[in-house]
């Protein structure tokens, strides 16, 4: 399935997957069982054995195949790829999984058509971008890929950075909002600030002023539905356009919200990846 080279000399396949990538009890046990973990000749490897710096290693097992149905072509840019994930440019209006069985047009539809055509079964988003919502997708490859992601996402390693356009000019040249975000009881989609709702945090710093208007650059340390639109509108500075959050309607009759980059550590390759959308 991959490779992967040990960096730190002494390090184990067991202090690797226990305590550098901190995997789940469940799928080390699995990978023990499967004899997935080999030297890159395939010859044993002992679990507990230290490792010299510049041991390849190589993860071979069976993943489940991912259930989401291909598109006939992928139709989407695709702005980074390696073995373990990729990076796609979801369009605006396009959702980013399947809700229903008949809803094959998404995000993941046309990846899985990418996977299946270089004769990959799997690819899991580790973030969801909003409907309207343009910009850097990031999905994972393979179950292992998609563990330690997942981990990096809650532990906010994953720097996401948005761009948007917004009413009135911010007096603070950047600043945080820190206020929980809960489900609008008189309206099916809306969300709000509530007290009760879930922890959210957003930061943004201003990069152009303009008569009425700003534009910002937003970083999430966490992913709530609307966050950026919530946040933005909760200090009287909703996103041009939307009108959901009580912003002055554009010609357009629809709001612009870009995710502009994404950054991280790459934890197979050792490197630092950052990726921008133009």
């Amino acid at each position: 399935m991959f490779q992967y080279e040990i960096v730190q000399e002494g390090l184990t396949v067991e202090e690797l997957l226990r305590e550098k990538w901190r995997l789940g009890k469940k799928i080390v046990h699995e990978l023990r069982m499967a004899k997935a973990v080999t030297l890159s000749d395939g010859s044993p490897v002992l679990w507990k054995d230290p490792l010299k710096a510049g041991t390849k290693l190589s993860f071979s097992y069976e993943a489940p195949a991912s259930n989401y149905k291909p598109t006939e072509k992928c139709e989407l840019t695709i702005r980074y790829e390696d073995e373990h994930c990729l990076i796609v440019s979801k369009p605006k209006g396009m959702a980013t999984h399947p809700n229903d069985e008949w809803d094959v047009d998404t995000c993941m539809n046309h990846v899985m058509a990418h996977i299946q055509e270089n004769d990959g079964h799997y690819a899991e988003h580790v973030h969801r971008l909003d409907l309207g919502t343009k910009g850097l997708l990031l999905v994972a490859k393979h179950p292992i890929a998609k563990s330690i992601f997942d981990r990096m996402i809650e532990e906010k390693s994953i720097i996401r950075t948005y761009e948007a356009e917004v009413q009135g000019n911010i007096r603070q040249e950047n600043g945080t909002v820190n206020e929980p975000i809960g489900k609008d009881r008189h309206h099916a989609t809306r969300r709000v600030v509530s007290v009760s709702g879930q922890h959210a945090i957003t930061h943004f710093e201003v990069v152009k002023r303009f008569k009425g208007t700003c534009v910002v650059h937003l970083v999430l340390e966490t992913g709530r539905t609307h966050q950026i639109r919530v946040h933005m509108a909760h200090i009287g500075h909703p996103i041009v356009g939307d009108t959901m959050y009580n912003a002055r309607q554009t010609a357009s009759g629809d709001y612009e919200l870009h995710a502009i980059q994404l950054e991280f550590e790459h934890p197979f390759l050792n490197k630092r990846v950052v990726v921008k959308d133009q």
